[in-house]
């Protein structure tokens, strides 16, 4: 099984991430965690990867995805090929990602996008602000939607957050997940109010959670 997490800078991925890897090694799954390239890029580097070294590092991740499926029954990509693309359509305005980046994701079995519910934190390295998070949400939903993905938004803090994402895991992988048929995306359809706080107690009242 591979679960891809994406979501806008600040929104826990990465801690989302790690928490789930325990939850389903609790049910007796090999699981690893693959953890954001691009991150790892800048932090080495220091700057901003420029639009000739974008394709390189989205490839690199979705390497070592398939890397990792070689040696565990769960693999959690933390940040997918979609967040480069993301990120490069944003600099430079160059989409020419998106074409690899999402025929890659359709070989995941789950997409979670995490939700804008958690307080942004500068982190003093790749973060540019939370006033970027509203418009980097709207273009993964758009370009997942676009693309016929299934996904499932996901809110709450701490366990919560973390049952969450294994009844979306669960709900993705029941309606097929994206190497069968998939299912309808699931899709945010209000179009006078894009506020997460009324999305948030959507999804909590479908869920119960």
């Amino acid at each position: 099984m591979r679960i891809a997490l994406l979501g806008a800078e600040s929104t826990g991925k990465t801690q989302l991430s790690g928490e789930l890897a325990l939850a389903l090694r609790a049910q007796d799954r090999t699981v690893e965690v693959v953890g954001e390239v691009l991150r790892e890029w800048c932090a080495r580097e220091g700057r901003t990867p420029r639009p000739e070294e974008q394709l390189p590092i989205a490839q690199e991740q979705e390497r070592r995805v398939d890397e990792a499926a070689a040696r565990a029954q769960v693999v959690i990509s933390d940040t997918t090929a979609v967040m480069v693309a993301i990120y490069s359509a944003m600099l430079f305005e160059d989409g020419t990602l998106y074409r690899f980046a999402l025929e890659r994701l359709r070989g995941y079995d789950a997409t979670l996008l995490t939700g804008l519910d958690i307080a942004w934190v500068a982190d003093g390295l790749q973060r540019d602000g939370p006033h970027v998070r509203e418009p980097v949400d709207a273009l993964i939903r758009d370009a997942l939607n676009a693309a016929r993905v299934p996904y499932r938004v996901i809110y709450g803090s701490g366990p919560q957050r973390v049952e969450n994402a294994l009844a979306a895991i669960d709900a993705l992988s029941a309606a097929g997940g994206h190497r069968g048929q998939p299912s309808r995306p699931w899709v945010w359809n209000c179009e006078k109010c894009g506020d997460p706080e009324c999305e948030h107690r959507l999804f909590t009242g479908l869920t119960g959670r």
